[in-house]
């Protein structure tokens, strides 16, 4: 997991990025997670493409099973799509497991888990670059996804995932990332 280093005094804003909604601050980092400077979301979705940390969960049922969110209509990226169970951008002056947690409750009301390191990757997108911190959780959860951000979720079987890879049911992102943690999910079990 690459932690967070924050500068001694709040860190500059980034030139042109605005100052925006103060919730809305997203630290800028390099890769091995010094921030440098903070930006307003919509900044780091407009194509400017600064580094910004987020958050990953991956959970999986004692079946083998993956669950995934349905993403609401509301998203600015992939809408309607299926992606990781949790997922979202740590805020200035939050640390990476802080963003779990926050994320996992807001999006499906979960907050009694062991979080397992996976993975930190570089993700770049047409608007974006994240520093994607990847983590699963093992169990027979009872999820509540939120009906705003998540529309809905459900577990699904490795075979089913299989089958809709590359048929514009999941977003990119999870899709690059199952591929890349696929052998990670299946050891945990």
């Amino acid at each position: 997991m690459t932690d967070l280093i924050y500068p001694t005094t709040p860190a500059p804003l980034l030139p042109g990025s605005g100052r925006g909604d103060v919730l809305e601050m997203l630290p800028i980092v390099d890769l091995q997670g010094n921030v440098s400077a903070q930006a307003v979301r919509s900044f780091c979705h407009a194509g400017t493409k600064p580094l910004h940390p987020v958050v990953h969960l991956h959970i999986i049922n004692r079946n083998g099973e993956l669950y995934l969110q349905h993403r609401s209509a509301s998203k600015d990226l992939f809408p309607l799509r299926w992606d990781t169970a949790v997922g979202g951008h740590i805020s200035y002056g939050e640390y990476v497991i802080e963003a779990l947690f926050r994320e996992a409750g807001e999006e499906l009301g979960f907050f009694d888990f062991n979080p397992v390191w996976l993975d930190t990757y570089e993700f770049e997108s047409q608007r974006e670059r994240e520093l994607i911190n990847v983590f699963a959780a093992v169990g027979n959860f009872n999820l509540k996804p939120d009906g705003e951000e998540v529309l809905e979720g459900r577990f699904w079987s490795e075979e089913e995932i299989a089958a809709n890879l590359g048929m514009e049911v999941f977003t990119p992102n999870f899709e690059s990332e199952y591929l890349r943690i696929k052998q990670s999910l299946q050891s945990l079990l």
